[in-house]
């Protein structure tokens, strides 16, 4: 059996002895640092779909905003993103942040479409507990195919282009932390001393801003 089959059948067998949620695998474990595989095909329609629906379910479980599957431990190049946006308006405007509906990547890649970068607190749904403050293209273009094996471009701004780096930076082989200023890594519990504002943290815990980032703030 194709280990990529057999790896999804694992993760479904799991989903279905826990209300259709996958374990979340965590830094240390190496299908994170490994570039994942093309998908060809390996799949039957009902193994892809299936696996999609695991992931939808365990995104919202988590809760998160975007879901690779390497992090459930398959090291395949899918993923998915939906980004609900539960903040107050100011907030949601003030951090680029909109609504994404639900999106399966196949294949996805991605190319940024100017040198403008925005400098904010990320974290991961595997490396539970922490932030740290990440510069990232801030008008990306993603290029993936749907379910259906078609291909379709999208340009994202703000949130929407940080979600998708970062998730197809796992696909990759890459954490969030590979990019991240390291001085700046806060626990979770830690967060409300700086407001999750990159600029206060860079003061309070000595590191430098990418020099001309517009920040965004939380």
């Amino acid at each position: 059996m194709n280990p990529i089959v057999e790896q999804v059948e694992a993760v479904l067998h799991a989903a279905q002895d826990n209300s259709g949620v996958a374990p979340i695998v965590q830094a240390g474990h190496p299908v994170l640092r490994r570039p994942a595989v093309a998908y060809s095909g390996q799949l039957s329609d009902e193994q892809l779909f299936g696996l999609l629906e695991v992931m939808r379910a365990t995104m919202h479980a988590a809760p998160g905003v975007g879901l690779a599957a390497p992090q459930i431990g398959i090291g395949v190049r899918i993923a998915v993103i939906e980004d609900r946006v539960r903040l107050p308006e100011d907030q949601a405007r003030e951090r680029g942040r909109t609504p994404l509906p639900f999106m399966p990547l196949i294949n996805p890649s991605w190319q940024p479409l100017s040198n403008e970068r925005a400098a904010f607190f990320e974290g991961c749904l595997s490396v539970r507990g922490y932030q740290a403050v990440t510069a990232r293209f801030a008008h990306v273009r993603l290029r993936s195919e749907d379910p259906d094996g078609n291909a379709y471009s999208r340009d994202f701004r703000g949130w929407p282009a940080r979600i998708i780096q970062h998730e197809l930076d796992h696909l990759d082989g890459a954490l969030y932390l590979d990019r991240a200023e390291i001085r700046s890594l806060t626990a979770d519990d830690n967060r409300g001393l700086t407001q999750g504002d990159p600029v206060s943290a860079a003061q309070m815990l000595g590191f430098s801003l990418p020099p001309h980032t517009p920040q965004e703030k939380p």
